[in-house]
């Protein structure tokens, strides 16, 4: 959100002057809007953002992170570093056990590593740099690197590498595991129900090894697809929480004048999130840089920053984010020019050949996007035809480079090594999976770059690496960027702590309370 736009808001519901600390009070239920319905809820296999908010909350990694990112506690009590920076010991917390009673070990650390390593892409990513990985006791995770590899401590959290029960997943094929429907995890909240459709209800670990916690009885995840009605439940009161992006963006300014109402645009720190459009380089005219040059300048990215977004977002200039480390603008530039990309084209050799494109199917905004940007597309001359399909259908395809053009948004997890790479390295080309590089660009040179740059020293190296990256995709545009996206939470004031981490709502109702 703009600064004077989110000022003035913050402002409006009296959130700009520090409060006094209040002590927190136990029990009550919230109900909090989740859009849309995830396709599921087991995140070692699932990473749509929607799974991502709810099951942060079931689940929980060894580490939490600040708002400024710093590591703090969770799974992990503590931890310690070598001084040559390639070894990472973890002391893990004694007395935590599983939803089902189990206790919560070493082994499950080793499991769950080994795990994602097969179902989680940015999870193997990031243990690329990892060499072994060891439990010399129950309560003692060792990791070795095989050389220095300065973001390790930002792979943690519970999205990125969550702790899966081995004793329910040892042995067992992972995608049809029982469990993935009624998950198992140590965090905070415990999975009580699914009405799909309808709600998600979690309800609170009585025996959960923060003394105290959580404060809450219950959490609601009420599903309710059509953005107006969402915003009619806030206003009548059947939710309590509206989390970034769950009503319509012009709808925001007037939810956030209601009494009673407060609104933040912090718990996404870590996220950073980056819109843009799947271009799949296999095959047809996409593979021709100069289709894929062709359509960045064809859209215009201000007109959806304006109308369609309401001013909450800021138009991408590459792979990176504005807000994360070793940025650079200093790229080749795509301003909305019709006449350039219809040039393009003719020099590509264009015919007219169809071109798929798969809206992402998260609320009426994005259907809005979606229909901007096929007109944006046909009058430059291509021949676009939608594919309209549900969360999990377009994860499907996406995940079967079933598609030409299709939406998207990911997280940027706060450096290069850790949320961008992935996108753009040819080791990270793997089918059935939806968020590493599906659009299947292959460079060896940036192969090579992004594995110098994750572990190159000191910064100032790093950030002429990058620098350099940044570069070399923007021109070739193995895919299009669209926007840095701003999602403001808004709540009733009675909600109480619930964004105190770089993650949000996502891992925030540990600590929330009800001022009842």
């Amino acid at each position: 959100m703009p600064k004077r736009v989110l000022l003035g808001l913050l402002l409006a519901c009296g959130l700009a002057a520090p409060a006094l600390a209040q002590e927190p009070k136990t029990g009550g239920v919230v109900n909090a809007v989740i859009q849309p319905e995830p396709p599921g809820l087991m995140l070692a296999l699932v990473q749509n953002g929607p799974t991502q908010m709810v099951s942060g909350n079931i689940f929980e990694g060894l580490l939490r992170y600040s708002p400024k990112l710093e590591p703090q506690p969770e799974l992990a009590e503590s931890w310690s570093v070598s001084e040559d920076a390639k070894t990472y010991t973890f002391k893990l917390r004694k007395g935590v056990t599983w939803h089902d009673g189990k206790p919560f070990t070493a082994a499950d650390v080793l499991f769950s590593i080994e795990m994602l390593k097969q179902t989680h892409a940015r999870a193997r990513n990031n243990l690329a740099q990892v060499d072994k990985v060891e439990a010399p006791d129950d309560y003692t995770v060792v990791f070795t690197l095989k050389q220095p590899f300065g973001p390790f401590l930002g792979i943690f959290e519970v999205g990125s590498m969550p702790m899966v029960p081995k004793h329910l997943y040892d042995g067992t094929d992972f995608k049809t595991n029982p469990y993935n429907n009624a998950p198992i995890g140590t965090g905070p909240f415990m999975f009580r129900e699914w009405q799909k459709g309808s709600f998600i209800r979690l309800v609170k670990n009585p025996n959960y090894y923060e003394k105290g916690k959580p404060y809450l009885d219950e959490i609601y995840w009420q599903i309710i697809p059509d953005a107006a009605a969402r915003s009619v439940a806030f206003e009548t009161g059947k939710v309590d929480v509206l989390p970034g992006g769950s009503v319509e963006n012009f709808d925001v300014p007037r939810l956030s004048k209601l009494k009673d109402t407060c609104v933040t645009g912090a718990g996404w720190e870590f996220f950073s999130p980056l819109a843009w459009l799947w271009l799949n380089n296999r095959q047809g005219p996409l593979a021709d840089k100069r289709v894929r040059q062709a359509i960045m300048f064809a859209i215009d990215r201000d007109f959806a920053k304006d109308v369609i977004w309401n001013g909450l977002g800021k138009v991408a200039t590459g792979p990176s984010a504005s807000t994360i480390k070793y940025y650079t603008d200093d790229v080749k530039k795509y301003p909305y020019d019709p006449a350039k990309a219809k040039a393009l084209l003719k020099e590509a050799g264009y015919k007219g050949e169809k071109i798929r494109l798969l809206p992402l199917a998260y609320g009426e905004t994005w259907q809005r996007w979606g229909e901007a940007v096929k007109q944006n597309l046909q009058d430059v001359g291509l021949n676009i035809e939608t594919i309209a399909t549900d969360v999990a259908g377009g994860n499907q395809k996406i995940g079967d480079w079933d598609y030409d053009i299709a939406f998207t948004y990911l997280y940027q997890y706060g450096d290069p090594a850790l949320g961008v790479g992935r996108n753009y390295v040819s080791s990270a080309i793997a089918k059935g999976q939806v968020f590493n590089n599906v659009e299947g660009y292959s460079n060896p040179e940036i192969d090579k770059l992004f594995a110098d740059g994750a572990v190159a020293t000191p910064d100032s190296e790093r950030k002429e690496i990058y620098d350099k990256a940044q570069k070399m995709l923007v021109e070739d545009v193995p895919v299009a960027w669209m926007l840095e996206l701003q999602f403001p939470t808004i709540t009733r004031c009675k909600v109480k702590n619930l964004i105190t981490t770089g993650i949000g709502v996502n891992d925030g109702f540990k600590d929330a309370w009800l001022d009842k």
